[in-house]
């Protein structure tokens, strides 16, 4: 599905001489035959793309550290991750203060990582010849809970009077929580009668599959599927802008340009085996987030969280 492999370059070398002087060398324990153990990662479908291809990755040069890669939505992975089932979350948002605090109750101190960019994409049928941009305004017609927008006349009058279908994520998903604070004004408010999985790739599947569906999800999975849709510029106020790797990381796809992240258990960073792939994540994040279609952080956000990591 997404490319795999992807050679290490000067900023791993960078990344790991940050912890010479803590008595690591990066990737001396994760080296050959000497670490095992598991790993356990859930949470957002957004970031699983990033977590799957460092996991295999990482698993290529420990072959007895067994790292599992799961997707239930952002919210349904904090709801693990906070009672100790999971070691690290993918997450499209930023932790929230009730998840803090049931992490905190289980002696559970939360290390957060930001991994890349990303920016919600709002995306069309690729045979749709109508729809070349929408205002926030128009998003939040479409969106908000008790919308009356039926058609695509309803939208504009010059549309045709076709159904709309829509696609979204869950409810549990970072995505939604994000998109509905950004567009609709309040996180969680939102329409209820869409097509929700917290699976991207249905998402992909179903405004693939409909001529007058419209659609939101991570920009990884509109990037693996241009041949299969068509991406909305959206208008912030400044004129329409389309989501490419340069907007999302200057700001100007706004308002759906935002960074996703990793969260580790500082209960399981005490076991060698979570603490070296999340050394690990970080060295390679920059590089495996372009080949799955992400955005990469700034060279010293990265080395920032490395020192971060070695001081928790």
């Amino acid at each position: 599905m997404f490319k795999r492999g992807v050679a290490l370059f000067c900023s791993v070398v960078l990344a790991v001489g940050l912890l010479a002087g803590c008595g690591q060398s990066g990737r001396s324990e994760g080296d050959g035959e000497g670490l095992s153990g598991t790993v356990k990662i859930d949470g957002s479908s957004t970031v699983f793309p990033i977590s799957q291809a460092v996991a295999e990755e990482f698993m290529a040069e420990n072959p007895k550290v067994q790292v599992t890669v799961s997707e239930s939505g952002t919210g349904g992975g904090f709801q693990k991750w906070v009672a100790g089932e999971t070691d690290i979350n993918d997450a499209s948002r930023p932790i929230k203060d009730e998840e803090k605090k049931k992490a905190a109750e289980n002696g559970i101190e939360p290390i957060e990582i930001p991994v890349a960019y990303d920016g919600i994409t709002v995306v069309v049928n690729k045979d749709n010849d109508f729809v070349e941009e929408l205002t926030v305004d128009e998003l939040k017609k479409i969106w908000e809970p008790d919308s009356k927008v039926k058609r695509w006349s309803d939208v504009r009058p010059e549309w045709p009077k076709e159904p709309i279908k829509l696609y979204g994520p869950g409810t549990a998903s970072g995505t939604f929580g994000y998109f509905t604070e950004a567009i609709v004004g309040e996180e969680g408010k939102s329409r209820t009668d869409y097509t929700a999985s917290e699976d991207d790739n249905v998402l992909v599947q179903g405004v693939s599959g409909d001529k007058y569906a419209l659609g939101y999800f991570g920009y990884a999975y509109y990037a693996e599927n241009k041949d299969r849709l068509k991406a909305v510029k959206i208008d912030g106020g400044d004129g329409p802008v389309e989501p490419t790797e340069q907007t999302i990381n200057d700001g100007t796809y706004s308002p759906l340009s935002r960074p996703v992240f990793i969260y580790v258990s500082s209960k399981a960073m005490e076991r060698p085996e979570v603490k070296e792939f999340v050394k690990f994540y970080i060295e390679v994040a920059k590089d495996l987030a372009k080949e799955v279609g992400y955005i990469p952080l700034p060279d010293a956000d990265y080395e920032e969280s490395m020192k971060r990591l070695e001081g928790k």
